[in-house]
């Protein structure tokens, strides 16, 4: 079934595609150009007519990618679409006008990834609360709660309080080395100061 597939890809979009079998089907990877005509491709000519999902992924230096998966009903494939947006200028058009469902993902995706669908019909937050600044899944986001608190995972050799001290001390996970939410991590790292034990009747 994927052999077919694979070649149906081919035959339309010639070597502008890649593809590869994947457990769940057929992953084709497309030119953000062709995203909207691989995705009609899925649907009219190959009867991917159930949209399941579309997301993004941070894939750093290389860009977002972002992904659909959709269905066939009638002949029980799957294919999962694929396409990469530059980090700098992250846009997309939407692809509300090939399968509806997508837009409550697309939101979802903008929101989190800052990925901008041109053309849907309201590109708007979806989950986070008003005024909330940033895109909490890129992996450049700091994620305040761990410079508030230290993180509690695991620690290197030598942390534990039951052996030699390490060498370096563990930044926790989304805290940046410098500026002011590094110093904020250090503060929060450190152990609170012990109050001074008051003075018992009779003393002195």
């Amino acid at each position: 079934m994927s052999a077919g597939l694979a070649a149906a890809w081919t035959g339309r979009f010639g070597d502008e595609i890649s593809s590869e079998e994947t457990t769940g089907g057929l992953a084709v990877g497309v030119p953000p150009e062709h995203w909207l005509a691989a995705l009609t491709f899925a649907r009219d000519e190959l009867g991917c007519g159930f949209f399941d999902w579309l997301t993004g992924v941070d894939e750093l230096e290389e860009g977002f990618a972002v992904v659909a998966h959709v269905y066939s009903l009638e002949r029980r494939h799957h294919l999962l679409i694929r396409t990469r947006v530059p980090r700098e200028d992250p846009v997309l058009p939407t692809a509300t006008g090939v399968y509806r469902g997508a837009a409550w993902h697309e939101r979802e995706t903008f929101e989190m990834f800052g990925v901008v669908f041109e053309g849907h019909p309201r590109l708007v937050p979806l989950l986070l609360p008003d005024g909330f600044e940033g895109h909490p899944l890129r992996k450049d986001f700091v994620l305040a709660a761990r410079v508030a608190k230290p993180w509690p995972g695991a620690k290197e050799p030598g942390e534990s309080g039951h052996g030699a001290p390490s060498r370096r001390r563990v930044r926790p996970p989304g805290v940046p080395e410098e500026g002011a939410w590094a110093a904020a991590a250090d503060h929060a790292a450190r152990p609170a100061a012990r109050p001074a034990r008051p003075a018992e009747r009779g003393d002195g």
